[in-house]
């Protein structure tokens, strides 16, 4: 069955509380065990050293060992449940408590009181006056730590560190699943969004404005709802221009065909004409989307040949004399004399789209600049109009597919910039612009790997097909 992360994550937390709970007994347990019974055989020293400066007082006070004096030490000997035995500077024992009928009463009394328990082994304790031995006291101690009073007192230190490791641990649990469901709330809001954007809901945003890892995680989500829901609308309004760009080029074709099924329209020059127009309109309406569909598939390949741009520029120029004549919108050329290595047909289809793109937004009286410069190992290509320039707004979305900004004075499909740019890129180059409103707009194609030679200037006037004269001359 699948577990939830909130469900290991609490896990995690308790799993580690107790662990740390658990090392915490353990280690208390043995600090303590260790200082008890240190605690225990400090008190022990201190019973004996008591004993013998008791025997060593008697000794001076009754001039030698007296044992009707040393009975009264009896119950500080056999306090503690051991045996004492005392013996001279010659190794004779000379008094020996247990051994009486009253000192073996004591003893047992005395051990009743501690508790059974093992004896450890014989200590010689020496016994000195005025700097002299004059005995040594043999005695034998219960072990320590092994009385039932200290057994039953550990045991009872254990039972408490076990409760309270066992509370600890189900605190561990119950803050961990406060803390797991805390922390993952953004990650389960996350989950909710994506489940409801895959469904169709593109509105759908997460509301998460914490600066750690899930608000960028809902920042990040939210850019890219955005962006779905900009390209959804782009799609659905593509969709709709395309059907129109479409739609009116093949009901006039249809129309005229029609006429010429019926007689209606006479097969002349004009007619085939205007057929052959909407044709070739079709036509680059397709082979632009086609050139998108490839850049997106990365399926175009680039057919690259040392080119001289003068006069493939030259040419896109003459073929777009027609189109500027009939907007009175006045073309310049100022080209340099520069050779690239690149496909001439994409180079053609970028330059034609970026004066299509100008002419559509340039009124009559207008005009419309073309440059070719060398810039360091570049080739840089540039189209100015005089238009009424890019809102700001807009700018940063011109190169978008289905993107058609407000002002165009014809239709089109929105996709002419994109295609350019995809072309741009794949020759390694790259595509910028810059526009103000009411100042007219610049697109700046560089193209890399560059060699210029003498520069010439093509002027395209309103009213006369193209000529080719000095730099900066005009018709």
């Amino acid at each position: 069955m699948r577990r939830s992360f909130a469900f290991r994550l609490a896990t995690a937390f308790a799993g580690v509380g107790i662990a740390a709970a658990a090392i915490t007994m353990i280690l208390v347990n043995l600090a303590f065990g260790g200082r008890f019974t240190s605690y225990l055989e400090e008190q022990r020293l201190i019973g004996q050293e008591q004993l013998v400066a008791a025997l060593a007082d008697s000794y001076e006070r009754m001039g030698g060992w007296d044992p009707a004096d040393l009975e009264g030490l009896a119950s500080l000997a056999l306090m503690d449940g051991g045996t004492v035995r005392v013996v001279d500077a010659s190794g004779a024992t000379v008094w020996e408590p247990s051994s009486t009928e009253a000192g073996r009463r004591m003893a047992q009394m005395h051990r009743r009181m501690m508790g059974s328990g093992p004896l450890g082994p014989e200590r010689r304790l020496p016994i000195v006056v005025n700097g002299s031995l004059v005995g040594t006291a043999v005695v034998r101690v219960l072990e320590p730590g092994l009385l039932p009073q200290d057994v039953s007192f550990r045991a009872s230190v254990n039972r408490l560190l076990l409760v309270g490791g066992i509370v600890a641990g189900l605190a561990a649990l119950a803050l961990g699943i406060v803390l797991a469901r805390r922390a993952t709330a953004p990650a389960r809001e996350l989950t909710r969004a994506a489940r409801a954007l895959a469904a169709g809901d593109r509105s759908r945003r997460v509301d998460y404005q914490i600066p750690d890892e899930f608000g960028a995680m809902a920042i990040s989500f939210n850019a890219m709802a955005d962006t779905i829901e900009d390209e959804d609308r782009l799609r659905r309004d593509f969709a709709s221009e395309v059907a129109h760009e479409l739609r009116t080029p093949l009901t006039i074709l249809r129309t005229q065909i029609e006429g010429l099924q019926d007689g209606v329209i006479a097969p002349t020059s004009p007619a085939l004409a205007s057929l052959h127009e909407e044709t070739l309109r079709l036509t680059r309406l397709v082979s632009d989307l086609e050139t998108l569909a490839s850049a997106d598939a990365a399926g175009f390949s680039l057919e690259r040949r040392g080119v001289s741009l003068r006069g493939l520029l030259d040419g896109v120029v003459r073929e777009f004399t027609g189109p500027f004549e009939a907007e009175e919108v006045r073309l310049d050329a100022d080209l340099d004399d520069v050779s690239v290595d690149a496909d001439p047909t994409r180079v053609h289809q970028v330059v034609s789209n970026l004066l299509s793109n100008a002419l559509k937004f340039t009124s009559g009286g207008g005009s419309v600049r073309l440059e070719l410069r060398t810039e360091g190992p570049d080739a840089v290509i540039r189209v100015s109009d005089t238009g009424p320039g890019i809102p700001s707004g807009e700018l940063p979305h011109v190169f978008d597919r289905f993107f058609r900004g407000r002002g165009a004075r014809a239709g089109g499909s929105g996709i002419g910039l994109t295609v350019a740019r995809e072309l741009v890129r794949a020759h390694g180059g790259d595509i910028d612009v810059v526009s103000r409103v009411g100042e007219g707009t610049t697109f700046r194609v560089r193209l890399p790997g560059a060699s210029s030679g003498a520069r010439v200037a093509f002027i395209v006037p309103s009213h006369g097909p193209a000529t080719v004269g000095a730099k900066g001359g005009h018709a």
